[in-house]
C-alpha cells in the first residue's frame, strides 16, 4: 500500500478492509515524514506504528 491508496481510503466513506500480518486493522494517524502509520487492531485495544507498505487490503493480497 502507498500513501495516495490511504489518503484516498480515508477520504471514502466506502468501508475497506486493511490488513497487518493478517490481522484487521484500521488506520488512526498518518505520519508522512517516515511514511508510517498508528493502526490499531480490530481485535483488541493494541495500537502500533508500521511502514505504510506493510499495509495491505484482502482483496489485493490474494
Amino acid at each position: 500500500m502507498d500513501l495516495k491508496r490511504i489518503n484516498n481510503i480515508l477520504n471514502n466513506k466506502e468501508k475497506i478492509d486493511i490488513y497487518y500480518e493478517d490481522r484487521p486493522v484500521w488506520i488512526q494517524e498518518v505520519n508522512n515524514d517516515n511514511n508510517t502509520v498508528k493502526i490499531g487492531f480490530v481485535d483488541n485495544f493494541e495500537e502500533k506504528d508500521v511502514f505504510i507498505d506493510d499495509l495491505y487490503e484482502r482483496n489485493l493480497y490474494n
